[in-house]
C-alpha cells in the first residue's frame, strides 16, 4: 500500500517545517514547492492526493494556482485546501470561488489540519513500528464514502501543462 501524498505549497520555511513534521507524524507524505507556478509543475508532475495552498505566494498567487489546477483534465480532481493568513471579510468566499475545497486559518490548528486531511484523503500509513492490518473484506459500495465533487472552474479545461505555468 502506497502513502498518501500531500502537496504544501507555501514560500515559509517555517510554515512548511510544521506541516511537514505534523503530516509525516502522521502517516503521510510531504511533497513541496515553494511558489505557484513550481507547485503547479509538482503537482502535474506527481498527482498528489491532495494541495494544500498557500494564498500569498511569490509569483502567481495561491488563488491564481487554484484556479489554473482546477481548469486542468488531468489535475482538476485534486482537492485543494486553502492553509492561509488571509482572514478578512470576504476573503474565504473570495479563495473558495477561485476554487479551493476548503479553507483554513493560520496560526495552524493541528487537530484541525489533521481532521481536514484525513475527511480529504483518509488516514495516513501506520508508522513502521505497527504491524501490518490483516486483510479484510472489500467494503460493500453502500459503505465508501463518495469523494467530493468539483463543479466550479473558472478557466476552459486544458490538457497541456505549459499553459498552465505560463506567468
Amino acid at each position: 500500500m502506497s502513502t498518501k501524498r500531500v502537496l504544501y505549497i507555501e514560500d515559509n520555511a517555517m510554515n512548511m517545517r510544521l506541516v511537514r513534521r505534523l503530516l509525516t507524524a502522521n502517516g503521510y507524505t510531504v511533497i513541496e514547492a515553494t511558489d505557484g507556478l513550481k507547485g503547479i509543475a509538482v503537482a502535474a508532475r506527481e498527482l498528489p492526493e491532495l494541495i494544500l495552498m498557500d494564498i500569498n505566494l511569490p509569483g502567481i498567487d495561491g488563488m491564481e494556482a487554484t484556479s489554473r489546477l482546477k481548469s486542468s483534465y488531468d489535475l482538476s480532481h485534486i482537492p485543494i485546501v486553502a492553509l492561509t493568513a488571509v482572514a478578512m471579510k470576504g476573503d474565504r468566499e473570495r479563495i473558495m470561488a477561485a476554487g479551493c475545497d476548503d479553507y483554513l486559518q493560520k496560526p495552524i490548528d493541528n487537530a484541525l489540519l489533521i481532521e481536514t486531511v484525513r475527511r480529504f484523503i483518509g488516514e495516513g500509513e501506520p508508522k513502521a513500528a505497527t504491524a501490518p492490518k490483516e486483510a479484510t473484506a472489500t467494503p460493500s459500495p453502500a459503505s465508501v464514502p463518495e469523494p467530493p465533487r468539483f463543479i466550479f472552474t473558472r478557466r476552459p479545461m486544458t490538457t497541456s501543462i505549459d499553459t498552465l505555468i505560463e506567468p
